[in-house]
């Protein structure tokens, strides 16, 4: 047997971060303001006939990697997260909000409560609309589910095999071509001072987005996507020297923003003379890696969009469309905002993402239910 596929030689002799130091848990206590806001959030919501159901969570994980080769590189990774949903009028109105946080003590339940009821309010005016294209708001949180998928596919490996819709046609990878119709930027940069982030690699396998051999290696800013161009696929040491490219290793947080964009998504709304705003996306899955179509659909409300003002809330849609070919489509865009995704938020956090209007998104089909 010879060595590895991803076969690199080990770093020594690397010391990041207080080894010695005990780990430091999570408690109530990280609660404390919190938890009587959240109180009177439910008082107020059990008045108005308002349903809540939820969680909020907070960890604190640290990280220990350690080699006989003197590797000593500890990470700290406080995390929290709130996702709420808000039924009313028989469970027959549904919304959602969701916030990622460190510690709480900037979690704004004033700004959940009044998110919920502006949304189930919205909802009590029906808008039948039939399956099509539209120019489609997305909130921060909807571009983070798209984007984290495209992420997950960006290997420059599989690119250079002519696997992924980053391969490129006659052989290579697509490496230098603009895809966006904006200028965007997306990157992972682990002294992004909203989201800090580890600076070295620490994996406990092998796969095709990191390689044990490279831990302890420095993880520095990676440009994934420059002035709307691909700059970069995520690569191990072994499969850079495959491909001939810089080892550029997946960072532990995600940032997007197109130049020159401001806003908040209401102000976006402002924007569209007739399309829709969604809430969330649900149940994504693959249809065709070649070209990263994805399906999936909206869930707890879609609303109508005319002249600049939401008009009512519509029906659900089973949607068909890919991340890849929306950068190309980019009508507006808002400011970057940390932000949570909703089907990937179990395995994705430290996204800061703005939210984003995209031309002619593909609603395929009328979906039942909220």
């Amino acid at each position: 047997a010879g060595p590895a596929d991803d076969y690199s030689p080990l770093a020594t002799d690397v010391s990041i971060g207080n080894w010695s130091a005990e780990h430091v848990p999570t408690g109530p206590e990280v609660f404390s303001t919190f938890a009587p806001a959240l109180g009177d959030m439910f008082s107020r919501s059990v008045a108005d006939k308002i349903e809540l159901f939820g969680y909020s969570e907070h960890t604190n994980e640290t990280t220990w990697v350690g080699s006989k080769g003197g590797l000593r590189l500890r990470k700290d990774s406080p995390v929290g997260r709130v996702e709420m949903t808000g039924k009313s009028h028989d469970r027959s109105r549904s919304t959602w909000a969701g916030v990622e946080t460190r510690d709480f003590t900037d979690v704004s339940i004033a700004d959940i409560d009044g998110q919920i009821r502006q949304r189930l309010q919205w909802q009590g005016t029906k808008v039948d609309l039939p399956a099509g294209r539209y120019d489609t708001i997305l909130p921060s949180g909807s571009v983070a589910d798209l984007f984290t998928y495209m992420m997950w596919v960006s290997t420059a490996r599989d690119a250079q095999e002519g696997q992924s819709v980053f391969s490129k046609k006659g052989g290579g990878t697509r490496i230098g071509e603009k895809l966006s119709n904006v200028s965007l930027q997306f990157f992972s940069d682990p002294d992004f001072k909203q989201l800090p982030a580890s600076n070295f690699v620490a994996t406990a396998v092998s796969s095709p987005f990191s390689s044990v051999f490279d831990n302890g290696q420095p993880i520095k800013r990676v440009d994934w996507l420059k002035d709307g161009v691909l700059q970069s696929l995520i690569q191990t040491r072994a499969s850079a020297k495959l491909t001939n490219l810089d080892f550029t290793p997946l960072g532990e947080n995600l940032i997007m923003s197109v130049d020159g964009a401001s806003g908040t998504l209401e102000d976006l709304v402002k924007k569209v003379d007739n399309g829709l705003l969604l809430t969330t996306f649900w149940y994504i899955r693959m249809v065709d890696p070649n070209s990263l179509l994805l399906t999936g659909l909206t869930r707890d409300g879609v609303y109508h969009v005319k002249g600049g003002e939401v008009v009512g809330a519509t029906n659900n849609f089973r949607w068909n469309d890919s991340p890849v070919s929306a950068l190309s489509r980019i009508l507006h865009a808002g400011s970057t905002e940390w932000t949570q995704p909703r089907e990937w938020a179990g395995d994705m956090s430290n996204m800061a993402i703005p939210p984003l209007v995209i031309k002619d998104f593909n609603m395929s089909t009328v979906s039942p239910g909220n």
